[in-house]
């Protein structure tokens, strides 16, 4: 989270002057004093929510990084296909070799992606 933090704190968005910058440190450090102070407290109230509820609020909460995604990765057609290969292997849940589905959709991925990029090479 430290890292996060800090990407946020020395955004462009934070304030126009650099020199100001470090206020916001200030501000997230209260805040986060605050979170570690009132941790149990909190981690009592989601504990008390059902866990449906807290898979429907994460998920809710990563639809638009997943359109964004999705967008970035079929926006280019010659590397469609690819894009497409990727999501469906790591989405269909193989397993082989005690590996699971991320690396074999990744692997399956690249090997269209080199293969696509030989043919266009042949094609020149």
């Amino acid at each position: 989270m430290a890292a996060i933090t800090a990407a946020i704190c020395l955004g462009d968005d934070v304030h126009p002057d650099r020199a100001k910058r470090w206020t916001v440190g200030l501000s997230y450090a209260f805040w986060w004093a605050v979170l570690g102070l009132f941790g149990p407290v909190i981690l009592a109230g989601i504990h008390a929510v059902p866990p449906a509820l807290i898979a429907t609020i994460a998920g809710l909460a990563l639809i638009n990084p997943t359109v964004g995604a999705l967008s970035a990765a079929f926006s280019e057609p010659r590397h469609r296909f690819a894009a497409a290969t990727t999501l469906i292997t790591a989405a269909s849940g193989v397993a082989a070799f005690g590996i699971g589905a991320a690396f074999w959709g990744l692997l399956a991925g690249l090997a269209v992606h080199l293969m696509e990029s030989l043919r266009d090479r042949l094609k020149r």
